[in-house]
């Protein structure tokens, strides 16, 4: 007999039971693939692995048959605390289709499975899953037509929002600790990540204590192998490997409303002490909260970021 007896309460994002069922409150919606009346844009499902469910949706822009050379790529992790939200979902489909024509880019948008039911690592391992099939299309004879035909695995970025972010860092960190034959990871962007850690810093010491307890405790919800916030899962203060880090460059994007924002400062700052190379920027934007691009596009802050994203990702395209 199912029990009401509440694990964690996210209104109004998603409620998780003691019995391990969660009630989903937003994300639940599919887009489509196809082509995007806005910006031209094309994409498709692919299940990567049946066995799984890994699948991912693959964008390529409007002029990508008209591209004299092949295309950076970008593989994207969608966030939602590893509980909620899609690949497919309307919030992500319409923020890649955005990207992709702004930065003239090929994309991935990976799929997961999701906590409490599959908890912390499945989603790491079902985004490393994806990770290798991208790397089986580097000589340009992998299982998908338009990765071989349009994008450049030289010119890898990865990049996720909150929990994707949190992926997004672990599987650049998976690339230097285990390797990715043919693929060279250009740069990381981390947009508002859900790290965390044992010890509150900055403005986390002013929360509610109510808002402190959901995002602790979100961890032991999404893990029963995470036995302390300062896990490296958690904290990447606390890995032995942040050092090597495969990117290039780095940028953390946070906002000033968000009550995740002093972990992506402390992650850029921890990077910086950590002896790695590459070079990274924090960039914040001011009056917005979390993921406040996927939430209102439409507005000017989003656009801006957009912007940003765009020119990271793009900076070194050879046209």
């Amino acid at each position: 007999m199912a029990s009401d007896e509440i694990a964690l309460n996210a209104v109004p994002y998603f409620v998780v039971y003691k019995d391990g069922r969660i009630d989903r409150l937003i994300g639940n919606d599919f887009d489509p693939p196809g082509v995007d009346p806005k910006t031209g844009v094309e994409s498709k499902d692919v299940v990567v692995s049946p066995e799984d469910s890994v699948s991912v949706r693959i964008y390529r822009p409007k002029s990508a048959a008209e591209q004299a050379q092949k295309l950076p790529l970008l593989v994207y992790f969608h966030g939602g605390g590893f509980c909620i939200e899609t690949a497919f979902s309307p919030f992500y489909h319409q923020h890649i289709n955005a990207w992709v024509a702004k930065a003239n880019i090929a994309a991935v948008s990976v799929n997961y499975r999701r906590a409490p039911e599959y908890q912390l690592p499945i989603p790491f391992e079902d985004s490393w899953t994806a990770m290798k099939w991208v790397a089986a299309h580097s000589g340009g004879a992998g299982p998908d037509e338009w990765l071989n035909e349009i994008a450049d695995l030289n010119r890898v970025y990865l990049a996720g929002d909150s929990a994707g972010g949190n992926i997004a860092h672990r599987m650049a960190l998976r690339v230097a600790t285990e390797g990715l034959a043919g693929v060279k990871i250009k740069g990381l962007q981390l947009i508002h990540p859900h790290f965390w850690g044992g010890k509150l810093i900055g403005e986390e010491k002013e929360w509610d204590p109510k808002d402190i307890f959901v995002v602790e405790n979100l961890w032991y919800v999404v893990s029963k192998d995470i036995k302390e916030l300062d896990d490296p899962i958690v904290n990447p203060e606390h890995d032995p490997d942040l050092a090597r880090l495969p990117a290039e460059k780095v940028a953390v994007y946070v906002a000033e409303k968000d009550n995740l924002k002093e972990r992506g400062r402390h992650y850029a700052e921890c990077l910086r002490k950590s002896g790695w190379g590459g070079a990274v920027e924090v960039v914040e934007t001011d009056g917005e909260g979390h993921v406040f691009h996927l939430f209102n596009p439409t507005c000017d802050s989003a656009a801006d970021l957009v912007e940003l994203l765009a020119a990271f990702t793009s900076s070194d395209c050879r046209r």
